[in-house]
């Protein structure tokens, strides 16, 4: 069996890493020239794919793909992939997609659990999203499953690092919930959709969001450390890529992807992933 994939990021490689094993061949797209060198040598092939160059050979992959993994999101012009190969894709032997999109698609809800079948905001970004989910479900004769992430954390990328890099950062916003998910789970959770029989939507992410400073706080205690004091959201210089996070609150269920998946997640709340990744070695 052969995988192709879109986006050869963090998410993505933790899923070969753990699942490498069961496919004749990989290989997948990188934007640049410093990340495709890195990858040389390991267990995919890196194929650039960018707005200045598109490797010639990608057509041919593509082409003797049975499985395919997308996590490149789309921008103003549209989905990048699509764009550029929508014809290959249709006519190649690609049985089953997965799709990485977002739970950042919906709208504000105001600190409500919600499901799948919630309101989503028609805004920027967000449009772009709920547009290229549409456009891979449509993929004539494939299974596309569309798994929306919640914010993604894991080994160098979490809580820990921060405080120790002192990068980290207490900003409250009154009501402000996020739901989370660790990598491991991410990359369950594209097993589980590979290996699901019917396409459709499910939110991928932990059992118990939480205001964003209390994750800071429990790291700092895991750490044996004070934490960075509050900031204010209004009174704190933030990018707008960064402010754009607070603009909903929202509490994403999961109760989809375990009941129709058979999804049992490592680490269901922030706390039990940030215990194992302090007694594995983050953050010292």
């Amino acid at each position: 069996m052969r995988l192709f994939v879109f986006g050869l990021g963090y998410s993505v490689r933790r899923f070969i890493d753990h699942h490498a094993e069961r496919f004749t061949a990989i290989s997948g797209t990188v934007r640049t020239a410093e990340k495709q060198h890195a990858l040389r040598g390991s267990r995919c092939m890196p194929l650039l794919f960018g707005a200045d160059h598109s490797d010639p050979a990608i057509a041919e992959h593509i082409a003797r793909a049975d499985l395919l993994l997308v996590s490149v999101p789309p921008g103003a012009s549209g989905d990048p992939v699509l764009a550029a190969f929508d014809a290959q894709i249709a006519a190649s032997g690609v049985r089953r997609i997965v799709y990485l999109s977002t739970i950042g698609v919906y709208a504000d809800h105001g600190g409500n659990w919600i499901d799948e079948s919630a309101a989503m905001s028609g805004d920027g970004r967000r449009k772009q999203r709920i547009d290229a989910e549409a456009a891979w479900l449509a993929a004539p004769g494939k299974r596309t499953s569309v798994l929306r992430l919640a914010g993604i954390y894991g080994p160098g990328r979490n809580a820990l690092r921060n405080l120790r890099a002192g990068t980290a950062r207490r900003i409250v916003k009154p009501d402000q919930v996020f739901n989370r998910i660790h990598v491991e789970d991410v990359a369950r959770a594209i097993d589980k959709a590979f290996a699901f029989d019917r396409a459709g939507i499910w939110n991928v992410c932990d059992d118990e969001p939480g205001p964003p400073q209390d994750v800071i706080a429990y790291a700092a205690t895991l750490m044996g450390m004070s934490a960075p004091p509050e900031q204010s959201f209004d009174d704190t210089e933030m990018s707008p890529m960064a402010r754009s996070f607070y603009a909903t609150s929202n509490r994403v269920s999961n109760a989809r992807m375990k009941r129709e998946m058979g999804i049992e997640l490592a680490f269901p709340n922030y706390r039990d992933g940030l215990t194992a990744l302090w007694q594995s070695g983050e953050g010292k």
